[in-house]
Order: structure tokens, then sequence, then C-alpha cells
């Protein structure tokens, strides 16, 4: 019972406007691709952290050198607050670089 209610709260209310109807289609392709984006992202910085805990310095500078261009990127298409992707990219310098 409980799921169905859920679903019911999800779902979008149709527009019929061409316009709207054009702008909900281009919000889902936009939302896939930020989405995909911010887990590509995150997928690196976990590499990141395994390779610390490893203490593995070679593939963990390998890994940052990825990182902070994916960060980088997510920041310059405003996925993630700027000060958020200098922030990360700052803790994880500092992580990477106790190892050598």
């Amino acid at each position: 019972m409980a799921e169905a209610q859920k679903q019911q709260k999800k779902k979008i209310k149709q527009t019929r406007h061409k316009s709207a109807i054009k702008r909900n289609r281009q919000n889902k392709v936009r939302r896939a691709h930020n989405k995909a984006a911010l887990a590509t992202m995150a997928t690196a910085i976990k590499k990141i952290k395994a390779a610390v805990l490893k203490k593995d310095a070679n593939s963990a500078k390998e890994a940052l050198t990825q990182a902070v261009s994916l960060i980088d990127r997510a920041s310059q298409k405003k996925l993630i607050h700027h000060k958020n992707a200098a922030r990360k990219i700052s803790r994880l310098t500092v992580q990477v670089n106790t190892l050598s």
C-alpha cells in the first residue's frame, strides 16, 4: 500500500502545451546526463580512497589526476558548487600526498 502511494506522489503532471512537452523531454535527457556525470565522479573518488587504504601511491596519484579532471568538469557545468569542488580536490590531494 505504501509503495502505491509513493508512486502516485512521484507522478509528474502531464503538460499539454507543445513547448512544455519539449521542455520535459529535454529535462529528462539532461537529468540522466547529469546523474551519470556525478556517478562517474563519485566512482573516481572511491578509487582514490581505495588506493589510499591499500597504501598504493602510484595508483592513487593516477586516480587523483582523473578525479580532479572529473570534479573540475562537474564544477564548470554547475553540477556541484565550485567551492565544493575545491574542497574535494584539496582533501583528496592531502590524502594522496600523505602516502609519498
